[in-house]
């Protein structure tokens, strides 16, 4: 790989070893470049742990073998991302359900010379007392009761994509099933008319691309991420003045209407709140769809046993969430001295928690790389896993991603006999945070 980065290593026993570069790659703060698109590389000291590969773009499609290399070597790998990569499952869940681990410093730790108008997150980058009292008005707003009631749209949504394909010969399942099942339900749920529908889907790839770490990003993506959140900020603001005067059953409309004891959202806050939705609600869904479908297709075995018994839909979800998760990664920082991995931790410092190296750790999970649908099933003691986290920052949007994508594979399973790859490879996205396919070709009839 060329342009690599050099890293501060972490033997097992935490002792950390000088800088190396490898092809003339810079040291962060030495001079380098932000935004050159470069991927890091971790160079470790012989006999310490292999090499970390996993983050370079010729391992995209697979990084699991590298994550399981350096998980059975070490619970902690220090990267030139910076902060220490957290590798076994037991220690990513022991930071998510400690609040003294705090989410609330991420734009600084992967962005720090980004404006926020620029990001915006929303309650995902807040601690208590500010989270507990945004994520509670929003989810006033946006209740498991008003997920439920989607679920005949969502059927019918799913039902008219699979008319489109059905038969047609080989198709991108990305374009044609993983993007518009998630983007039509969100645009529905928040409000957006399907003439703005094209809107939300040229920002929200930008977006999620652009939450990956400043120094991964080119120029131009950097820019597109710019250009795409201040369009959605000036697209939700006109909507958020027309619900006000005009409210409708939409998001839009529930959140400027939700109060707690005469607390309300401010236009800042419903705004942020908008893009978050947006965000999170349609591009990890995105890859939670292309992803699972690959899955299937490399697992005949398992997609015929969900024809079998079909009642292991929802159950099936949890084990594609697990299997290859939409998200990879999170971080977290410590707010007071803490101990993980071995080690401990000073107010400061951060930690990167690798949800995929987590998901397939065999210390959590029998079998951990193999494709089981029934993993989940029959009051299953599995673990839960990683992926829309755990404790205070438990993802929002969990219920409705499980809903699309269960009622997605009922209808696979009733109403497509033949579901096979296509003539060309599946593609990936560079995404490092959300990473997802960019094309998936198939036939489906």
């Amino acid at each position: 790989m060329t342009g690599g980065l050099a890293s501060q290593v972490t033997d097992t026993a935490g002792a950390e070893h000088a800088d190396a570069t490898r092809d003339g790659g810079a040291v962060p703060g030495s001079g380098a470049m932000p935004g050159s698109g470069a991927t890091p590389e971790l160079v470790v000291p012989e006999l310490a742990v292999p090499e970390f590969d996993a983050f370079n773009p010729e391992h995209r499609a697979d990084p699991y073998p590298r994550y399981a290399a350096v998980r059975e070597a070490t619970p902690l790998v220090r990267s030139a991302l910076g902060p220490y990569l957290v590798t076994r499952y037991a220690d990513c869940a022991a930071a998510l359900s400690e609040p003294a681990w705090s989410h609330a410093d991420e734009a600084e730790i992967f962005h720090p010379d980004v404006e926020h108008t620029e990001l915006p997150a929303s309650f995902l980058w807040m601690d208590p007392p500010d989270h507990t009292r945004l994520r509670g008005l929003v989810s006033k707003a946006f209740t498991a009761r008003r997920v439920l009631d989607l679920r005949p749209r969502i059927t019918e949504i799913v039902d008219e994509l699979l008319d489109g394909v059905l038969g047609r010969g080989e198709v991108d399942a990305v374009e044609t099933l993983a993007y518009p099942l998630p983007l039509t339900v969100i645009c529905e749920l928040l409000g957006v008319p399907p003439a703005d529908q094209h809107r939300i889907h040229w920002c929200a790839p930008a977006l999620a691309r652009g939450f990956d770490p400043d120094l991964l990003l080119s120029e131009a993506e950097a820019k597109a991420r710019s250009d795409a959140a201040l369009e959605l900020l000036d697209y939700f603001a006109h909507l958020i003045a027309l619900r006000r005067a005009e409210p409708a059953n939409d998001l839009v409309s529930g959140l400027g209407a939700v109060h707690d004891r005469g607390d309300v959202l401010t236009e800042h806050e419903m705004l942020a709140t908008c893009v978050t939705l947006v965000v999170a609600g349609h591009e990890t869904t995105v890859n939670l769809v292309g992803n699972g479908l690959l899955a299937l297709l490399r697992h005949p075995d398992q997609l015929e046993l969900l024809r079998r018994h079909p009642e292991l839909a929802a159950p099936a979800v949890e084990e594609l969430l697990r299997h290859d998760s939409p998200v990879h990664l999170t971080t977290r920082v410590a707010r007071r001295q803490l101990v993980l991995g071995g080690r401990v931790f000073e107010p400061g410092e951060a930690i990167v928690l690798l949800f995929g190296s987590g998901n397939r750790d065999p210390r959590a999970f029998d079998r951990p790389d193999e494709l089981d649908l029934a993993r989940y099933a029959g009051g299953s003691t599995t673990p839960k896993h990683l992926t829309f986290s755990m404790g205070i920052h438990y993802c929002l949007g969990a219920p409705l991603a499980r809903l699309e994508m269960e009622i997605l594979l009922d209808a696979l399973t009733r109403r497509v006999r033949h579901f096979e790859p296509g003539a060309d490879a599946p593609t990936y996205k560079p995404n490092l945070v959300l990473r997802g396919l960019a094309r998936l070709p198939v036939r489906l009839s």
